[in-house]
């Protein structure tokens, strides 16, 4: 059965209880950059083995690292990959010592999941974000000037080459996550993780049981209509879940809350239970509700909450349990 998990900081804070109080105890965990328990690089051994002690002594089970070390060289193919991808494969082999199943990576150039906007009223006054590609076309280039599809995929080739071995023997899955929002280019550089073919090309470009997806339903829903079909397509390559909604297409959405958006979770439910999907879920990008700060957009306390129990509904509803 699918399990619901939070994503949680590396050091305890209110949220971990308020999570906990709702019935989970399966984190997302981070690396430990900010250094709370130590100097060591926090994708080093020692590092991890204090980031997952806490999270047990917290009463979490650490199921999913998603958080990385720098990728910027890497993913742009410019001297100094190397020192990174190696940061990488030291992070798979601690995490495989540790016993932490799954890695969720991406594979976005310099800009991470983006936003036009973290202000938007949604249902009652809540407030989410969206985004608008009208407003980008102007934007200028970032300092890494115009970036293409095909260097992305040859630096990506070279990535997988370095690291899926290492995951292989450290029996870590490593879960692609889509690039946020979908779309090619923006700002000059180019995105390839923003379709469901382009998908199918990360698992062929270098075959591994320990290649795969981290299925981001929010993403997921911009480039299918058939969000279910996509989820029985990839099967036993979906390594891990996040379970938001938006409203629109690509070049122009919002975020809504978990039962207001295009989605049917329900139906998604079910595909991830006929597949024998059994690792973990997330909400993620929830609304800012009353009563919590717009601060994190799409991570407030408060809705992270509603989101847990509508889930818990929702699993409770298709697996009967």
């Amino acid at each position: 059965m699918i399990q619901i998990a939070e994503m949680l900081p590396p050091v305890h804070s209110r949220l971990w209880d308020l999570v906990a109080q709702c019935g989970v105890s399966q984190a997302v965990g981070a690396l430990d950059f900010a250094g709370y328990y130590g100097a060591a690089p926090p994708w080093s051994y020692t590092s991890l083995l204090r980031v997952k002690n806490a999270y047990e002594d917290g009463g979490f089970e650490l199921a999913v690292i998603e958080s990385r070390p720098p990728l910027t060289k890497a993913k742009l193919g410019l001297p100094g990959r190397d020192e990174e991808i190696d940061a990488v494969c030291e992070l798979i082999d601690a995490m495989g010592r540790l016993g932490i199943p799954v890695w969720c990576y991406e594979w976005m150039p310099v800009l991470n999941w983006m936003r036009t906007s973290t202000t938007i009223r949604a249902r009652g006054g809540a407030l989410v974000t969206g985004y608008d590609h009208s407003q980008m076309l102007n934007a200028p280039l970032t300092e890494y000037g115009e970036v293409s599809e095909a260097q992305l995929w040859e630096s990506l080739h070279y990535f997988l080459e370095r690291v899926l071995p290492v995951a292989e023997s450290a029996g870590v899955k490593l879960a692609m996550h889509p690039d946020d929002p979908p779309l090619s280019p923006i700002r000059g550089l180019a995105r390839i993780m923003r379709g469901v073919d382009n998908f199918q090309r990360l698992l062929d470009l270098v075959p591994s049981a320990m290649n795969g997806i981290t299925l981001c339903q929010g993403n997921f829903t911009l480039m299918t209509d058939d969000l279910p079909a996509v989820i029985r397509r990839f099967a036993d390559k979906v390594f891990f879940v996040h379970m938001r909604d938006v409203a629109g297409a690509p070049e122009k959405f919002e975020e809504t809350f978990h039962d207001a958006g295009r989605t049917d979770m329900v139906a998604c439910m079910r595909a991830y239970r006929d597949i024998g999907f059994s690792g973990v879920l997330r909400p993620d990008h929830v609304p800012t509700m009353a009563g919590d700060d717009n601060e994190r957009a799409g991570y407030s306390s408060i809705g992270r909450l509603f989101a847990i129990g509508y889930l818990k509904g929702i699993r409770e509803a298709v697996y009967g349990v």
